[in-house]
């Protein structure tokens, strides 16, 4: 608050008090979201992120790249013949927030929010094991997930949910076919710690109206080091609905703050 601010605030207090009327508490400064990550598909491209993962095993040459730039979008390609390197599944991915030559490094107590929009085609569909479309990590080779944006069949049904993986966490879940073909805005929030110390909220929203906005606190959403941000395609091959097919997934207006 500016020193002038204060001035008025305080005359006001003052004069409320002479008046005999309620006195209002001085207000302290409030957290605000601080934009760090703002990356165009058409200008930075790729060079938006830390890392790349694009058919890690080669399997599919011909196809390459399965994730580009194009125009304002950033677009994953998966066909039904690519694998990973583990061959029971399929991965491309990107990973971190680069801005620059540098990166975001998200730290334990820190406060973060990603917000994007997202075309998912009727061709990716829910499985029933798992399509991961958004996923939180530790860097580094084996690791598990903290959490995750899954598509997800149950009973029948094609779903999206979130789930924080350490005590396996439902946040939230809806239908996924009433935003098939459509761009969806995602909104998520992530406030890293450890045991019980984590939070989470996500939110969807749809042609301006929310589909579904859910809170979870209480959770572990740290393991070690950093936790960071990833966005693709990766799925198992273990699906039992035939629904696994040629698809693709569009990303844009990508954006990522800093709770300070």
């Amino acid at each position: 608050m500016t020193a002038s601010r204060r001035a008025v605030l305080g005359a006001a207090i003052g004069a409320a008090a002479a008046a005999g009327l309620p006195q209002l508490a001085t207000p302290a400064s409030a957290a605000s979201w601080l934009l760090r990550w703002s990356p165009s598909a058409s200008g930075d491209k790729l060079k938006a992120f830390e890392t790349i993962e694009d058919d890690r095993a080669d399997s599919h040459p011909a196809a390459a790249p399965h994730i580009f730039a194009e125009g304002d979008n950033f677009r994953f390609n998966m066909h039904t013949q690519d694998r990973d390197t583990s061959t029971d599944r399929q991965r491309h991915e990107v990973t971190g927030c680069r801005t620059g030559s540098s990166y975001l490094q998200w730290k334990s107590g820190q406060t973060w929010r990603i917000t994007y929009s997202m075309f998912i085609p009727s061709t990716l569909k829910a499985t029933t094991s798992f399509t991961h479309i958004m996923q939180m990590k530790q860097p580094g080779a084996g690791s598990s997930p903290i959490v995750v944006q899954s598509l997800r069949r149950v009973n029948g049904v094609q779903t999206i949910e979130l789930k924080v993986i350490e005590g396996d966490v439902l946040v939230g879940r809806t239908n996924l076919e009433p935003l098939h073909n459509k761009w969806t805005d995602v909104d998520f929030q992530i406030k890293i710690g450890n045991g019980t110390s984590g939070s989470v909220r996500w939110i969807l929203k749809t042609g301006g109206s929310t589909v579904i906005d859910k809170s979870k606190s209480g959770v572990d959403t740290f393991l070690a080091d950093r936790v960071r941000p990833k966005w693709g395609i990766y799925r198992s091959l273990g699906d039992s609905s035939g629904s696994l097919q040629n698809c693709h997934m569009l990303l844009t207006n990508m954006r990522g703050y800093q709770l300070v």
